[in-house]
């Protein structure tokens, strides 16, 4: 007789309970030296055929000074191609195997199936010890990496990134110092070639084979390649510790371009991989910002709303390290955010976590670490991190036992002890006229620096503001560019131009009809990338083939743009209000803000000496959501008897980061060129 069958009951409401740590088994490589002292293992996998070898150079954190940049240069000089093989030689040798082969500046990693591996690893030792450094990819690379450091001068999280470190270690300290554009322009191909000989070299070398092949072939491969291989003799790095602030400190990074700020709470720790605090302080981590689940996360982004996510990390090894929680986040959150983090901090350091969020953290480590030992190369960093930071031969095979014997009352002691609240230093990179006020009154120093970490001038607008109307403003900029009556002549306008965003150049037209049609249409070649229509009424945008029509929010944005707002700026529809003077780009400037009939509203920037708008703040909806934007006019240009502005540098934050697009005209054309076809 059948008997009936019940479904298991299951309770969603909580997370299903954590199985047993899994059984971790850890084979040691091969090993063995070279009788140049470069160090060899060999991590054995037949499960595929294919070979992989890495050679690093453990030489330890590189000072350069005023060379700052050099060894970077000098890695990509690398594969620039050999003695023996111009570059396009060299790659298509490796092309026609199928292999990979790349270096840096602290060595490098070739890869091929077994029977071309012996031919590829010859051409990686080739490129590794023999390099051409010719005098034309010097001037290519160098002139790459100028233009790279140049995109990110307006970039808040690039800033962000050097500005912390200096102030973290200080610009003298390896760690803490960072190229600029005068210190690569500065650089000789001489100087590359003598960080090459300072550093590429099988001192400090450990030579890694993982993949299909035995130990007996690895030797033989090695001895081969590298035995002969002489060099520099390197030591490790005597680095003086670092001192963190003796209270805690606000550093403002004034970007006046950024839409939104990066901040980034920090301290120095000492946390080498064999201190017994290891396993506590990244489970502390975890619990506090280590991803979705974690304090900050839920804090600051579902709780408050302030910003995309926040997260924690916390470093370690040989050299001094660094704990940080950061996030960016609307500059009219600043400082509501910032007192967030400190309270998570707090909180890590005066209450105990909960069981269930200790039993979670450990069960996110017992299966990530369970994962990663499936891969040999994983094995093989193990094995290389074993050697290199002299931990005992057991540490990864005992590693999950010592992550499941942690306690709270562990992750209280290490949070005291790792977690400063007293003494911390928060960097904050951002529009400082908007955020400074507020960071003021959470009661401690702010100290101001530039875009290279030094301490900041004061740099306030000395424009009047008494006696001054936002009105006049307004009446000034439409003289300044043509006057009120031949702005008033214009029913279209047509533009066309190029776009440049993340290295690409793209082409760009823009058509504006009265009262308030609109067209902008970016292609690449005879493709579209992107068209945004609006007719009057309605309105769509159409991206990779796909036309999605505009929400009643973006209709709002661009239903009252017209030919020129600001002509009817003082009608009566709009709201004004002198907000102040500030310096934009070095000018000293009015700020207006701008309340437009349907709510929305802008900060506008112009020049006081020349009437001229240098700046635009707004906030427009997109896919459903506000997106700060940001954008700076430049190069005024006359067409007919009216000034437009060539040129227009869009910073825009996205739920990716910040996006930056620089928009230059090539032909402007007043009352043709546009029909009423354009805006279907």
């Amino acid at each position: 007789m059948m008997q009936p069958v019940t479904a298991q009951k299951i309770d969603r409401t909580h997370a299903p309970k954590a199985g047993p740590a899994p059984v971790i088994k850890i084979n040691d490589p091969a090993t063995f030296i070279l009788p140049n002292g470069i160090t060899v293992l060999v991590v054995e996998n037949k499960k595929v055929p294919k070979i992989s070898a890495t050679y690093s150079i453990d030489a330890g954190p590189i000072t350069e000074g005023s060379k700052a940049g050099v060894t970077e240069l000098m890695g990509a000089m690398l594969n620039e191609g050999t003695q023996k093989q111009t570059k396009a030689q060299f790659d298509e040798a490796v092309d026609q195997m199928g292999a990979s082969v790349s270096l840096n500046a602290g060595g490098g990693g070739v890869s091929a199936l077994n029977r071309y591996f012996d031919k590829a690893f010859e051409l990686f030792a080739e490129a590794l010890q023999q390099p051409a450094f010719p005098q034309e990819s010097f001037d290519k690379l160098k002139s790459q990496t100028i233009t790279g450091l140049k995109a990110q001068e307006k970039d808040a999280k690039a800033i962000a990134g050097r500005v912390t470190n200096a102030l973290l270690y200080g610009k003298d300290h390896p760690l803490g110092e960072f190229e600029t554009e005068t210190s690569v322009n500065a650089l000789t191909l001489e100087d590359v070639k003598s960080a090459y000989q300072k550093y590429i070299t099988p001192s400090r070398g450990y030579l890694v084979f993982v993949g299909d092949i035995t130990p007996a072939k690895a030797k033989a491969l090695a001895q081969k390649a590298f035995g002969s291989w002489k060099g520099t003799s390197l030591s490790w790095p005597d680095l003086a510790l670092v001192s963190n602030p003796g209270k805690t400190e606000i550093n403002l990074i004034d970007v006046p371009n950024a839409v939104q700020s990066v901040i980034t709470v920090t301290n120095l720790i000492s946390l080498p991989l064999s201190n017994p605090d290891y396993f506590p302080a990244i489970l502390a981590n975890n619990i506090l910002g280590g991803g979705a689940e974690a304090r900050l996360f839920k804090n600051l982004r579902e709780k408050h709303g302030f910003t995309y996510g926040a997260y924690s990390r916390i470093g370690s090894g040989r050299t001094q390290a660094a704990f940080s929680e950061s996030a960016s986040v609307r500059n009219a959150v600043t400082d509501s955010a910032v007192t967030e983090f400190l309270n998570e901090i707090k909180r890590m350091r005066t209450e105990k976590v909960s069981n269930e969020e200790l039993k979670n953290a450990k069960a996110l480590y017992n299966g990530k670490f369970a994962l990663g030992t499936e891969n040999p190369e994983t094995i093989a960093t193990y094995a290389l991190n074993i050697l290199t930071n002299r931990l005992p031969k057991d540490f990864y095979r005992t590693y999950l036992q010592k992550i499941n014997a942690v306690t709270a009352d562990d992750i209280l002691r290490v949070a005291k002890k790792y977690f400063n609240y007293d003494n911390t230093r928060i960097v904050v990179t951002g529009k400082a006229g908007e955020i400074k006020d507020g960071l003021l009154k959470l009661g401690h120093p702010v100290k101001e620096y530039d875009k290279f970490a030094a301490p900041a001038t004061a740099q306030a607008a000395t424009a009047p503001v008494a006696g001054v109307k936002a009105e006049d403003v307004v009446a000034r900029y439409l003289t300044a560019t043509g006057g009120a009556n031949e702005w008033g002549k214009i029913t279209a306008v047509s533009a066309k131009g190029t776009m440049t965003m993340q290295g690409m150049n793209l082409n760009v037209v823009m058509k504006n009809k009265i009262p308030n049609l609109s067209l902008m249409q970016i292609s690449m070649g005879e493709n579209t990338v992107m068209k945004r229509v609006f007719d009057g009424k309605a309105g769509y945008s159409m991206q990779m083939g796909q036309k999605k029509a505009m929400t009643a929010g973006e209709i709002a944005d661009v239903n009252e743009n017209g030919i020129i707002p600001q002509l009817e700026y003082n009608k009566g529809k709009y709201k004004l209000e002198l907000a102040g003077a500030e310096k934009i780009e070095g000018k000293d400037t009015y700020k207006i803000k701008v309340i437009k009939p349907s709510g929305n509203s802008a900060t506008e920037y112009y020049d006081v000496k020349s009437g001229l708008l240098i700046r635009q703040d707004n906030t427009v909806t997109a896919e459903g959501q506000e997106i700060a934007q940001s954008v700076i006019f430049s190069d005024y240009i006359k067409e007919g008897s009216i000034l437009f502005p060539k040129t227009f540098v869009t910073s825009v934050q996205t739920p990716m980061g910040t996006q930056e697009f620089t928009i230059t005209l090539k032909e402007i054309k007043l009352n043709e060129g546009v029909s009423a076809e354009d805006f279907k």
